[in-house]
């Protein structure tokens, strides 16, 4: 991933698990991105209520709010337009992922991640 496209992009990465949420935010530095995290759906929002994002890195299956609601309330608001979201997850049955590619996010990131899997889906972010 080019410098100047990673440069001062900054990702939002939502996941109700420590680990999960950690390593995704390791690999979003490494490639040069700025991060910060959630741990949960009304937390997330909060977050981008309040700051600018890029992408959101968010987790399907999260207690209290699932991260399609969180998906929902973002799609149904105009000030979140542009917003890049990446459902973080590990459903990865084909019927899975068409319902996510669906339901609107921009593209699906499967659990366990690696460096390669999260350059890929951040980078497809920036062409677009």
């Amino acid at each position: 991933m080019s410098d100047s496209s990673a440069a001062k992009k900054r990702v939002l990465v939502v996941d109700d698990n420590a680990i999960n949420r950690r390593l995704a935010v390791a690999f979003v530095n490494r490639l040069g991105m700025l991060s910060e995290e959630a741990e949960d759906g009304p937390s997330a929002l909060r977050r981008l209520a309040e700051e600018h994002f890029d992408i959101v890195l968010l987790d399907i299956s999260m207690p209290g709010m699932s991260g399609e609601e969180v998906l929902a309330r973002l799609r149904a608001d105009v000030k979140f337009n542009g917003l890049r979201i990446i459902a973080y997850t590990a459903h990865a049955l084909p019927e899975e992922k068409q319902s996510l590619v669906e339901a609107g996010f921009d593209d699906l990131l499967i659990k366990p991640i690696n460096l390669k899997a999260v350059e890929s889906v951040l980078a497809d972010c920036l062409k677009s």
